[in-house]
């Protein structure tokens, strides 16, 4: 028995809604035929964005969007991509398949996309390739309002008004695709670089930090995994010359992080594996604990009052290719154990929201750790997609104190991971919602809930529940799928249960 102590009198930090935020690269399939067919096609489509993934997507409450990359974003000239279709200019997409790329996707039609989702907008920009002048040029063509050639442009194009842009990233992995810099030369240049992303609607005297949702919040590209020695030096150059704090510099660092469970060369089958596998994926995933912990203090060392927001902004799953796709379209399937890896994973960043304010998940549609897939006028929702629609209660919620009793799993030694991992929250409504994992292919476990400060009247639960490498297809689209959990008894101290192996869990105490 497992016993899972949990305080609803104890709210710790609040769960931001971008932390379930996704990710969208001008990258094989994602863009083009997953999100956008154009306003010609004869799939149904708004202003050209495919009706069944933006309901999808609004179903799952996608919060914040992150665009137009990625190792993209760093060759991307923005400029390219607005005015008419027709004279828009056309390029090799270098980085991903050597496709051309057309530039019928643009900042008019993400952010179309963005309204038509409800969500909030993250444009990452070019500092690799490209200069402060076109990035302090394509922040006042989506965000000024007064006289300027860049808002007589926009509105050239058929925008009168200013879009509200929410996050800004000041370049990508500049540590590799971004321009192979060292930490302190980045640094220097995001210094430079961020000086003219302009906070035109700032009112003056507001306090620059991740939760003033007034401002463009600039994010700066942080670490590659454990890569301590970027994180020290690029925070050491924001904060040279600043006694106590940015003084406006950043209002959020990034970290990326891929679960691969072989090696890069060899990363292993999306659907084909076995118990080691599966075993080995979910460990590299709950890596995710150390990296967040150990970035943390660095980041704890210069910004005590956490006004720096630790940004996760491209995490998931990385296997090979389905055979016989484009080697650099990144596409793959989507299985329990990828659903065993958002649950943990949400779970982990639900326990660190006093730092994590953001993540995104890679990517949305067709690539890599994708919640839809398509092929043609079809689509289908992955178990990623059911994990998140769970998790959404989690949203502006209250993170609550919590505690749960684990053992360790796993078929070797070095890959031992705890068998269930949790989180928990209260809503503004009173309710209270617990996300639980078991990470046991084989093995269910009785968990007795205890309490504190509040007696639970009503209990409604979903469980996703499946063998670990079970996955939807466009033939079979429900293979996998969410269904109501009954096994829930309200007991003295609390709750009582048991959770079934290879389960993702949501339970809901009114």
């Amino acid at each position: 028995m497992s016993n899972y102590f949990i305080n609803a009198k104890v709210k710790k930090s609040r769960i931001n809604k971008e932390i379930y935020g996704h990710f969208s690269e001008h990258l094989g399939r994602c863009i083009y035929e997953g999100i956008y067919v154009g306003e010609n096609s004869e799939i149904p489509n708004v202003n050209g964005m495919r009706t069944d993934v933006v309901e999808a997507l609004k179903e799952i409450r996608v919060p914040v969007l992150r665009w137009p990359g990625g190792c993209f974003a760093d060759e991307y000239h923005w400029k390219d991509g607005i005015g008419p279709k027709e004279s828009r200019k056309k390029m090799i997409n270098t980085h991903w398949g050597g496709v051309i790329e057309d530039n019928s996707f643009g900042t008019h039609e993400y952010m179309e996309l963005c309204r038509q989702l409800g969500c909030e907008t993250y444009v990452n920009g070019n500092l690799g390739s490209g200069t402060v002048q076109e990035m302090s040029e394509w922040v006042e063509y989506m965000t000024f309002s007064g006289l300027s050639p860049m808002t007589e442009q926009r509105k050239a194009n058929g925008h009168e008004e200013p879009w509200k842009l929410n996050f800004f990233g000041v370049g990508n992995e500049n540590w590799g695709c971004g321009g192979n810099m060292t930490p302190e030369f980045y640094g220097n240049e995001y210094r430079r670089y961020q000086t003219y992303v302009r906070q035109y609607n700032l009112p003056e005297g507001e306090e620059k930090c991740f939760d003033n949702k007034n401002m463009v919040r600039r994010i700066a590209c942080g670490p590659n995994t454990g890569d301590t020695e970027w994180t020290e030096g690029v925070l050491k150059t924001l904060f040279r010359h600043c006694e106590e704090s940015l003084h406006g510099n950043a209002e959020g660092l990034s970290l990326h992080y891929y679960t691969v469970p072989g090696v890069w060369s060899h990363k292993g089958s999306a659907t084909e594996f076995d118990t080691k596998e599966y075993y080995r994926t979910l460990c590299k995933a709950h890596y995710m604990e150390e990296l967040i912990r150990m970035h943390s203090a660095i980041m704890d060392h210069y910004d005590p009052q956490k006004k720096l927001g630790l940004v996760v902004d491209e995490w998931g799953t990385w296997y090979d290719v389905e055979p016989g796709t484009n080697p650099g379209f990144l596409y793959q399937q989507n299985t329990m154990r990828d659903a065993l890896v958002a649950g943990l994973t949400l779970n982990i960043f639900n326990k660190h929201t006093d730092r994590v304010k953001m993540a995104n998940i890679a990517q949305m549609v067709n690539v890599l750790q994708s919640v839809l897939l398509t092929e043609g006028p079809r689509m289908v929702k992955t178990p990623t997609w059911h994990v998140f629609n769970l998790y959404k209660t989690h949203q502006e919620a209250d993170l609550l104190d919590s505690y749960l009793e684990t053992e360790c799993i796993g078929e070797e030694d070095e890959y031992q991971i705890p068998n269930l991992t949790e989180s928990a929250s209260i809503g503004q409504d009173g309710k209270i919602h617990i996300t639980m994992t078991n990470l046991s292919p084989d093995k269910s476990y009785p968990v007795n809930v205890v309490l504190t400060g509040c007696k639970p009247e009503k209990v409604n639960a979903c469980i996703l529940t499946e063998a670990m490498g079970a996955y939807n297809t466009f033939d079979e689209p429900e293979n996998v799928k969410t269904c109501a959990f009954d096994g829930v008894e309200i007991t003295e101290e609390g709750l009582k249960f048991d959770i079934p192996s290879c389960s993702v869990l949501l339970i809901e105490v009114a």
